[in-house]
């Protein structure tokens, strides 16, 4: 951070609730409640109903569930991009870029944030991602599941949703296994679709597009240049840059500026920082070097962009 600038919020629950609701709470689930004393401790549910159309780019230092009954919406998970349609699971760790836009008007599901140490009790977080590999950096966050194995889950977020709803004795163990069964029956979907494995038999080059992604997704603001990721990924920068417009359609340097794009879209929505000091932040050469870049990728300039937005 320079010069006192504020970089991107990492949202905690605590104050994350008026960044994915409307004011007006919506139906009477989950933490849409007037009590705080029902509340627990590292953890909230919700249906959709009340739930903002589109958040972000943005990031949160919990994990995140996500469950499409009806409808569709976009999902974009660093620099992947998900269709969610009726009987998609969409799974998020602390610390990713992501942003949700394109909610269909019949979209109806539910969706819960947790603390790393909430399950804490059950498994370590240090284990998590090891436990269920949509969690993983490595890992696919989001894929569907069969009506069977959606009607599971929904009886168990009905049982976390009763348990948070009425004070009961042990409710705060109840709702960690609940969440730690409905994150089991998720895995075992992902494990007989051999999604976890699917990798082994991609071609050659989509695995050198998938690792370079994921590199990106990880140093996009220190490492800026084609031959940085060449070097971490053991191929030379015109190999690299070749495979990747192949398959792409887009230039590995245009990947990184995508990463790029959607921290400055981050900086401009959700903090105070004026154009000029997001364009400091970047590393960009000047103000006007940021709004030639900015411009190019969305067609308007960071100003116009912020004021739709806000």
């Amino acid at each position: 951070m320079k010069n006192g600038l504020t970089d991107i919020p990492k949202y905690k629950l605590e104050n994350f609730r008026h960044i994915h609701r409307h004011s007006n709470p919506g139906a009477h689930f989950g933490n849409n409640i007037p009590d705080d004393a029902e509340r627990i401790e590292g953890f909230e549910i919700y249906s959709s109903d009340g739930m903002v159309s589109s958040k972000g780019p943005l990031k949160s230092i919990f994990y995140r569930i996500g469950i499409t009954v009806n409808g569709s919406l976009n999902m974009q998970v660093g620099l992947d991009e998900y269709t969610h349609r009726p009987g998609t699971l969409t799974f998020t760790f602390p610390n990713q870029t992501f942003s949700t836009s394109n909610v269909s008007e019949d979209a109806f599901g539910y969706y819960m944030f947790f603390i790393p140490e909430f399950l804490n009790d059950i498994i370590p977080s240090i284990k998590i991602a090891d436990e269920f590999p949509f969690y993983d950096i490595s890992g696919v966050p989001v894929f569907q599941i069969e009506s069977e194995e959606m009607e599971n889950i929904l009886v168990l977020v009905m049982k976390i949703n009763t348990e948070l709803q009425y004070k009961k004795s042990g409710r705060d163990k109840a709702i960690k296994m609940y969440v730690y069964l409905l994150l089991l029956e998720a895995k075992r979907s992902y494990e007989r679709q051999n999604i976890g494995n699917t990798k082994s038999f991609l071609r050659d080059s989509s695995k050198l597009i998938n690792r370079f992604k994921k590199l990106v997704t990880q140093y996009y603001l220190n490492k800026k240049q084609v031959n940085d990721y060449a070097q971490m990924l053991g191929v030379s920068p015109n190999h690299l840059n070749r495979i990747v417009k192949e398959n792409t359609g887009k230039t590995a340097s245009e990947v990184i500026k995508e990463m790029i794009l959607q921290e400055a879209k981050s900086l401009l929505l959700y903090t105070g920082n004026s154009v000029a000091e997001i364009a400091y932040r970047l590393d960009f050469s000047d103000p006007a070097s940021f709004n030639r870049f900015f411009k190019t990728f969305t067609k308007e300039t960071p100003l116009a962009y912020r004021s739709r937005h806000n």
